[in-house]
């Protein structure tokens, strides 16, 4: 799933690519994707872009007469820019195609979602906080007014687990299930610690791993092309996805705990005192 870092590539390269151009054609292929239906999406053939702005995972692009085309990637989504655009309207089937923008130029882009779970969000709206997942969004972890003082009273009081806490979106915008797993490594604690357990000093150290993880990964990604950022966050993960490898910083193997739906990796060594945590879903968790 794309997250905080990789949609905020998305919106600098969109940026340099559609401010100042023309939206000739909005088309939708799966009709799964598109949320909203007043205004149309019509509405935006002919609108100049203005702006492209992130609100946590979401990418929102803004017109001259004040329209927000709002998308959301999901799990499985994905954004291809084409500097030339198919002749002819896209063929509906069972392909991946979501959506295509087209521009003025023959520039645009595609929207595309992989598997069955079709959960690819599009919303056209006059204000973003229309949109449900947008209105309920926590504080960007990386606005300049989001300090440690804010993040401690977050924290305060949470008797969920920190991975569960970090990944709420409503508490935090734009952590998902890699970065939280990153950050979490990073600071040497325990996915399954509870967050209103944590000393002032632990909060410090998880409140600089959140920020250094964030930005890193941000700094990473910028200036990649759309296309080639899937493959750069993976190449930046350290613990995420590479259960069976070496940590780098220790050298002990990365375990999994595995659930219905997702999967967390970490190190023992690193954050758990050497113990692994057991891979079950109603185990007692380890603090």
């Amino acid at each position: 799933m794309p997250e905080l870092p990789e949609v905020e590539a998305l919106k600098d390269f969109l940026t340099e690519h559609l401010v100042g151009h023309e939206i000739v054609r909005v088309l939708p292929v799966a009709i799964s994707v598109l949320k909203t239906y007043d205004p149309p999406l019509a509405a935006v053939e002919g609108q100049e872009v203005t702006a492209v702005r992130r609100h946590g995972k979401f990418l929102d692009l803004e017109t001259a007469d004040g329209l927000h085309l709002v998308t959301h990637l999901a799990r499985a989504g994905w954004l291809h820019w084409r500097d030339r655009l198919p002749d002819g309207p896209p063929r509906p089937g069972k392909g991946p195609l979501a959506l295509r923008v087209a521009l003025e130029t023959g520039e645009g882009f595609d929207l595309t979602e992989a598997g069955t779970q079709k959960r690819l969000a599009v919303h056209l709206v006059r204000d973003p906080r229309d949109v449900p997942g947008v209105a309920r969004l926590g504080p960007d972890p990386l606005a300049p007014d989001f300090d440690e003082q804010r993040f401690a009273a977050l924290l305060a009081g949470e008797r969920r687990q920190l991975k569960g806490a970090l990944r709420d979106q409503s508490l935090i915008a734009g952590v998902g299930n890699a970065y939280s797993d990153e950050i979490l490594h990073a600071a040497r604690m325990s996915p399954f610690k509870l967050a209103a357990s944590l000393t002032p000093a632990e909060t410090h150290t998880l409140y600089e791993a959140l920020r250094t993880t964030l930005t890193d990964a941000v700094e990473r990604s910028r200036g990649v092309a759309a296309g080639r950022l899937k493959a750069e966050k993976k190449t930046g993960l350290r613990v995420h996805g590479r259960t069976g490898e070496p940590c780098p910083e220790c050298g002990d193997t990365i375990r999994e705990v595995s659930f219905s739906d997702s999967s967390l990796q970490y190190c023992p060594t690193c954050q758990t005192g050497g113990k692994p945590l057991a891979d079950r879903r109603m185990s007692r968790l380890l603090k």
